[in-house]
């Protein structure tokens, strides 16, 4: 028998207690009596005509009807946020200011490009520029402090983010040409950073360097300043680590001859021509394809001015 319909106030309490574990910890986050909560959950049970949890634990855990139904739940929930966030952008009108963070492996040509025709089309708007490392582009925009973001590899976009991806920056593996690995590789001072790695003049490479020898030798490697990708690591092959906040110190570290690492191929082009770094001929992993995205919070889209960056971003 159909006793109503469920309400986007019942979705959100169903959201709620799944997230937060419990009727007590969602009526807690909602501020509500924990026998609203269960009242509020026992109407969406009958209403729909399932039982959503089992509660023959000490927590409640969701029923196989329950595990489908919470993911149309949270579906609702979005696309409201989405529609209420969208009226609140038309409100509004152009921005006053437009924060941007920025994924430190993003090409910095095509940033330089978009930022300049962005401030001849919008002289108006206020920009506040961040540039950071994996998570920390997201947790930027997860906190409100830029509403767009050129994000890099995350591992799992959080929900309350909305991503769309628009291209991936080649990374390849590079050393100083007195590096131990490098002298094992024979390979030549110069190399393209578009083209495996030359062999000594006179002379064929000895190949690609093998796992054994990567995992012995110190790998720079960029880190995460905040907790988003926490235990997750992006193209790092060897034991031995030292980890870095910043792209400019592992390029600096790099040309010391202080390790090996990945680094965009543009942004190594010029030292690879010169002789400052080499290319190394990775047997594992030849390079690797770093994915970017812009993200922004699905119940604050960016207004007109931070749209028309997002394209202009994009490429378009």
């Amino acid at each position: 028998m159909d006793t109503g319909t469920p309400t986007l106030d019942q979705l959100r309490v169903l959201t709620a207690v799944v997230e937060a574990g419990s009727f007590s910890a969602a009526a807690r986050r909602l501020h509500r009596a924990q026998s609203v909560i269960s009242y509020t959950i026992a109407n969406l049970e009958a209403q729909l005509g399932v039982a959503l949890f089992a509660r023959d634990g000490r927590r409640p855990a969701l029923t196989q009807a329950g595990l489908a139904l919470v993911a149309d739940a949270r579906r609702v929930g979005r696309l409201v946020d989405e529609l209420r966030a969208r009226a609140a952008a038309l409100r509004r009108g152009l921005e006053a200011e437009l924060g941007l963070a920025v994924d430190v492996m993003f090409p910095t040509a095509r940033l330089v490009a978009a930022l300049d025709d962005f401030a001849r089309a919008y002289p108006t708007v206020g920009l506040r520029l961040r540039i950071e490392a994996l998570g920390g582009v997201a947790q930027l925009v997860l906190d409100g402090a830029c509403q767009l973001g050129v994000s890099g590899w995350m591992g799992v976009v959080p929900d309350t983010l909305e991503r769309r991806a628009i291209g991936e920056v080649r990374l390849i593996a590079v050393a100083a040409p007195t590096h131990a690995l490098a002298r094992a590789q024979g390979s030549a001072a110069h190399g393209s950073a578009w083209g495996p790695p030359r062999g000594p003049p006179g002379g064929a490479s000895r190949g690609p360097i093998d796992s054994a020898m990567l995992r012995e030798a110190v790998q720079l490697v960029l880190t995460d300043r905040t907790a988003l990708t926490e235990g997750q690591d992006f193209g790092v092959l060897a034991l031995r680590t030292w980890r870095l906040g910043d792209l400019g110190a592992k390029h600096a570290l790099l040309l010391a001859g202080l390790g090996w690492g990945n680094m965009p191929a543009e942004m190594v082009e010029a030292d690879l021509a010169a002789g400052r770094l080499v290319r190394l001929e990775v047997a594992e992993a030849p390079e690797y394809r770093y994915p970017i995205g812009l993200i922004h919070r699905i119940d604050t889209p960016p207004g007109p001015a931070g749209a028309w960056l997002a394209e202009r971003l994009a490429g378009g």
